[in-house]
């Protein structure tokens, strides 16, 4: 949103307004957007009820219509892109490309707009042969430790990246900044060690090096980018291109791809359910006492 529009804006769990509402909502200035996919979400429920007291007004993104969120909200946004798994990928993706949409249209950036229009067809060959790669190269291997590496707007995709492998396959997973990898992580690194590069535009070089130094240390590699050098192809051992002619920031939700279908055959490999992980529910909705009772969400 800050790249597109020049405004300033930043992410926070809803959890945040309802603890410390003095610092989440120290200038006051912010148009707080409110993500659910259930719309049923309680820390999210809450979190709007407090900025509609205040007499914030909010907008709200969510894959369900008619929900409690969408009745709080000022202005809501319905993606009709809900999933019955119990972890979001189809409809974080959507939400995300909404987002961006959202952000594009704010910068009347009528180009940038257009590109997530065709992003499905701009990302369909590179994504066509991916799943078949993708349960392969999990097949082949055994990983003790997930970590997930990125910079700028991929560090989210990183966080996303190791919470779908976390959640999907049961395995321990983190996501750093790149180059901050050096500084202590670096230390888990072995040939059980799955890293993952999402390597822009952007720093290209600089990533480029340290993906060859935690190779040389014996890390197994996967990289994720647009178009490789021949640095990143050595170094790689399961490159995925994309290939997508579009601006790099509109790439981001076919980038996610690679790092849902790794959780996905990952717990396929170990024999779970990875549209049902253990633990989990649909939404995490909590009783008056808020005393956390998980149940399903009326979709």
């Amino acid at each position: 949103m800050t790249s597109l529009t020049g405004r300033a804006a930043r992410a926070i769990p809803p959890s945040e307004i309802l603890l410390y509402p003095e610092l989440a909502l120290a200038d006051g200035k912010r148009v707080p957007v409110l993500i659910s996919r259930s719309g049923q979400t309680s820390e999210v429920l809450k979190a709007t009820e407090l900025l509609k007291a205040r007499g914030i007004r909010t907008l709200a993104i969510s894959c369900a219509a008619g929900q409690a969120l969408e009745k709080l909200a000022t202005l809501t946004i319905t993606i009709p892109a809900d999933e019955r798994s119990t972890v979001m990928t189809r409809s974080f993706t959507s939400m995300l490309l909404a987002l961006q949409y959202l952000g594009g249209y704010l910068a009347k950036n009528d180009a940038f707009c257009e590109s997530l229009v065709k992003m499905p067809d701009l990302a369909a060959p590179a994504l066509k042969s991916l799943p078949d790669r993708i349960r392969e190269f999990v097949g082949q291997h055994e990983f003790t430790d997930y970590v997930c590496l990125g910079h700028g707007p991929f560090f989210g995709l990183a966080c996303e990246y190791a919470l779908k492998t976390m959640e999907m396959s049961v395995s321990y997973a983190q996501s750093f900044h790149s180059l901050e990898f050096r500084h202590g992580p670096k230390s888990i690194v072995s040939p059980e060690t799955l890293l993952t590069f999402l390597l822009p535009g952007q720093g290209y070089q600089p990533e480029c090096d340290l993906l060859e130094e935690v190779k040389s240390l014996g890390a197994t590699t996967l990289v994720v980018t647009n178009r490789a050098d021949q640095r990143a192809r050595a170094a790689a051992d399961l490159l995925v291109e994309l290939a997508i002619d579009a601006p790099e920031l509109a790439r981001l939700p076919p980038s996610l791809v690679p790092g849902q279908l790794l959780g996905l055959y990952t717990g396929l490999k170990k024999g779970l359910n990875p549209d049902s992980p253990r633990n989990l529910t649909r939404a995490v909705i909590l009783d008056e006492e808020d005393s956390p009772r998980p149940e399903h969400a009326a979709l």
